[in-house]
């Protein structure tokens, strides 16, 4: 009882039974239906030395004999891979005498001080060796410690109950190098979950028997039923001890080793990386050429343009610089807008000097493969500072294109948000690029386009950025003041201050100056969602009624819409509403065409998501903005998929109307700005200013201006583990989405109607492996789902009398959705098994409810209509 670590007797040879299995499966499925396969084998252990100073230091050596290795679940003979080959077959020679050639480790009160065995050895069979030796660590007092063994340094909690041991690893601890990266946004992420536990049961001061369980648990958090799980057991079972060899006599562990064999070297007990190489695959312009046809920009909102899209950024995080400039330049202009897409999404330092080489922004002709760049590089799921780097040098240089060099900032700022989310805040590059942006605007040039620098606010929400984005809001020219206020809502409610708060106050009642009405319903809106005070609340609704017409419809819409969607401030709001001054007939019975509403798309168990939709019209019945936003959300996080705003300004000289108070002298513009996954793009101008307005009445075609199209990767997951019994396993998930967003506001005076039209089409393509990799077998699954949709937002306003009409339709077609799943095994000679499942389901279109006033104006708006209103300009 004097040890404490397990004690060998002298002259005695252990002989024990070993199994290591693997599994690989759906998260829920029962293990006897799983992929894997068992490694077993007898084990002899003995004593070569023990220390004559310290009884508790011994030298142990471990042989691993009659290697076996054979399915893990029964299966009938034809589905059985291992069936008819003898383990030399399966192994290789070579790695079999490896596996079975001894190692000895020095155990120190019961862990392992240092691990020997041959240097040359194959990294995978060294592996094994190394799991099998870290069974042999343990101590016989309960407590915690960092450890090292075959996962690294770990957090190791031990429980000790008469002759039985408990081993708590804590897997999330480990210090090992292993490649892994995962989605900015928690809901496009997957959620894991590791646990080890061993259980030792000790007989005469040694091990009588081990069994030790690891589980890995992947969900992607969007969707939990897709996801894997990765099983490994070990076992280790005392079968005979029967006479052995005698110690030798030595002082030092050193003078034993080189008695024995000098071959052998001291070497690290945590796993080394090893990586079986790929025998047959396609090189990448192989691989491109195989794909082409689904990249066709045709075919971009489909899901096999998605699927392509992801099984090319694997092949370029595998490929040189030269490989993928080989690419690149045999393109034509009709596939290297895709090609971009996929090598800067792919994220490797390769891809990134590949695609600056070969991308000129002094040339303005390439304007299309420069904004889709940059646009990857805004959605990039794990960005490096070398990116935001390069792109800040960029920025500084010579940009032929006046809209790139805007990009590029709007670009640098998305940047600087997923830096800073990742604790990278402090790095140079990113403090040099907030430098850039803040001093810019702090100190504008002349002739500096100021939206520039605050479309880069708005993607990276800097904290210290606040106080500027006030002072535009406040003090700046319309649109300036506008978009510095929705750059100040996009902030969580945790940062906006009591200053923030009053100067939205402000700028609501224009105590200091007049507003545009698009700012003031922005100021407003920040007010009700950031806990708002009673007296904030009361004086919104005393407002009601003194406001221009319109707005006073739209401020009334929102206060109804925050009590019938119960958000946060609807308890504020109620209490405001018993007293009757804020709550009455004359302040609630204002007319008017403006709207805001806030629905469910879906409720679901993992995420839901909401759309809302408003709408302020001028009094003069021409649309001033419409806003349409989908998000996502689950218990934690929330994520902003799809914003499109389309506002319009200084129209009403066209129908000889009369403009509202303080839009007097407005030039007259429409425009279009997106967000998407968080990401706020370069907004669209349809037209700017009377002449290029009545040009493009007069040549207009009504159809839609494309806002954004192309492929984003949305989940980007990628774990490698080094699982305790030897192998090493990886999980890697990729979401793709192929998108196709256009806009178009078409106009006829004859008929005095306009109509703003938002298609939104999208595929999606998930893709899930995960498998298990030693050098002689691999196992895995892979899971597939998608999906592909379209969303048409419509509005229709005929002004030819007032109250005008108003139609806002949100339609979805039908929605086919697919998931697909295939577990296999696979021998080097190419033998395999499979097992697939799959299944298909449409979900039913349909048009989402709006309030009731809406569709009480549809009737009468497509009920006046005459066959002939079909001619537009």
């Amino acid at each position: 009882g004097h040890t404490t670590g397990p004690s060998l007797n002298n002259d005695k040879l252990y002989k024990f039974a070993y199994s290591a299995e693997v599994y690989v499966d759906r998260v829920k499925s029962s293990l006897q239906k799983s992929a894997g396969y068992r490694i077993s084998s007898s084990v002899d252990v003995n004593l070569l030395w023990r220390n004559p100073d310290n009884d508790d230091d011994q030298l142990v050596k471990i042989t691993m004999k009659d290697v076996q290795v054979e399915n893990v679940n029964e299966r009938p003979a034809d589905k059985n891979i291992f069936k008819g080959k003898s383990t030399e077959k399966i192994i290789g020679k070579e790695y079999l005498e490896a596996l079975q050639r001894p190692i000895m480790v020095e155990i120190v009160r019961g862990k392992i001080q240092t691990f020997y065995s041959y240097q040359n050895e194959p990294g995978f069979t060294q592996n094994i060796k190394r799991g099998l030796a870290s069974l042999f660590q343990l101590q016989l007092h309960s407590g915690s410690s960092r450890e090292v063994d075959i996962s690294g340094k770990c957090d190791t909690t031990y429980h000790v109950r008469q002759d039985q041991v408990t081993k708590v690893k804590d897997l999330d601890s480990c210090e090992i190098e292993r490649k892994r990266f995962t989605s900015h946004n928690r809901i496009l992420d997957v959620s894991t979950k590791a646990t080890s536990a061993t259980v030792y049961v000790l007989e005469d001061s040694f091990i009588k028997s081990i069994k030790a369980e690891e589980n890995f648990i992947f969900a992607l958090n969007y969707r939990r039923k897709t996801g894997a799980k990765i099983v490994s057991k070990q076992r280790l079972e005392l079968k005979s001890v029967q006479a052995g060899m005698g110690l030798i006599a030595a002082k030092q562990v050193a003078g034993v080793i080189k008695t024995l064999d000098p071959n052998y070297v001291a070497m690290p007990l945590e796993a080394e990386p090893v990586k079986s190489e790929c025998k047959k695959c396609p090189s990448l312009s192989e691989h491109w050429k195989s794909i082409r046809e689904q990249m066709h920009p045709d075919k971009l909102s489909k899901p096999d343009a998605a699927k392509s899209f992801l099984s090319f950024i694997q092949n370029i995080r595998k490929a040189t610089k030269e490989e993928i400039l080989k690419v690149i330049k045999s393109e034509n202009k009709d596939f290297l807008p895709q090609v971009v897409d996929a090598v800067t999404s792919a994220q490797t330092p390769e891809s990134l000097e590949a695609v600056l080489e070969f991308l000129d922004f002094k040339d303005a002709s390439t304007f299309i493969l420069q904004e889709r760049f940059l646009y990857a590089c805004g959605f990039a799921s794990h960005p490096s500072e070398t990116l935001l780097k390069s792109l800040t040098e960029k920025f500084k240089g010579e940009v032929a294109s006046q809209e790139i060099r805007e990009t590029l900032v709007i670009v640098m700022g998305a940047l600087i948000r997923k830096l800073c989310d990742r604790d990278g805040c402090k790095l140079p590059a990113v403090v040099e690029a907030k430098r850039l942006i803040l001093n810019r605007l702090e100190k504008p040039n002349k002739d500096d386009n100021v939206q520039m620098y605050l479309l880069a606010l708005k993607n990276a929400l800097l904290p210290e950025a606040i106080p500027v984005l006030l002072k535009y809001a406040e003090s700046g020219e319309g649109p300036v003041s506008s978009l510095a206020a929705t750059a100040l809502q996009r902030y969580d409610p945790s940062f906006l201050t009591k200053e923030v708060k009053e100067t939205m106050n402000r700028i609501y009642h224009q105590t200091r100056k007049i507003h545009e009405k698009t700012v003031r319903t922005t100021a407003a809106a920040i007010i009700l969602n950031s806990n708002p005070s009673y007296m904030e609340v009361k004086n919104i609704l005393l407002s009601i009624g003194e406001l221009p017409m319109e707005m006073n419809k739209y401020m009334l819409s929102m206060i109804q819409d925050i009590l019938r969607f119960e958000m946060p401030s609807s308890k504020t709001v109620r209490q405001v509403l018993k007293d009757m001054r804020a709550h009455n007939y004359d302040r609630f019975s204002k007319m008017g065409s403006s709207s805001a509403y806030t629905g469910y798309i879906t409720r679901g168990p993992d995420v839901s998501s909401t759309y809302s939709l408003d709408i302020l019209y001028s009094g003069s019945g021409i649309l001033r903005r419409s806003n349409m936003n989908i998000r996502v959300f689950d218990r934690s996080t929330d994520l902003h998929a799809i914003q499109v705003v389309l506002e319009a300004q200084g129209l009403e000289s066209i129908i000889a109307a009369t403009p509202d108070e303080g839009e007097e002298n407005l030039d007259s513009f429409a425009g279009m700005s997106a967000i998407l996954f968080d990401f706020q793009l370069r907004p669209v101008t349809f037209f700017q200013g009377y002449g290029d307005l009545m040009s493009k009445m007069l040549s207009a075609t009504g159809d839609p201006m494309n806002v954004v199209k192309g492929l984003v990767l949305l989940t980007d997951f990628l774990q490698e583990i080094q699982l305790q019994s030897g192998p090493t396993a990886s999980a890697e998930f990729m979401g793709g989405l192929a998108i196709d967003i256009s806009g178009g506001m078409e106009f006829s005076l004859w008929y005095r109607e306009s109509k703003t039209n938002v298609k939104n089409r999208v595929a999606i393509f998930v893709a899930g492996n995960t498998e298990v990799d030693s050098f002689f077998v691999k196992t895995g699954m892979d899971t597939t789902l998608e999906t592909e949709t379209a969303l048409d937002f419509i509005s229709t306003v005929q002004f030819s009398q007032y109250p005008f009409l108003v139609c806002m339709q949100m339609d979805r077609v039908d929605s086919p959705f697919r998931t697909h799943m295939t577990k296999y095994e696979i021998l080097p000679s190419g033998r395999r098994y499979t097992a697939r499942r799959g299944k298909a389901a449409t979900l039913a279109g349909n048009e989402y409810p709006l309030h009731q006033e809406n569709s009480n104006m549809c009737k009468k708006v497509f009920g006046t209509k005459s066959d002939s209103a079909g001619s537009w300009f």
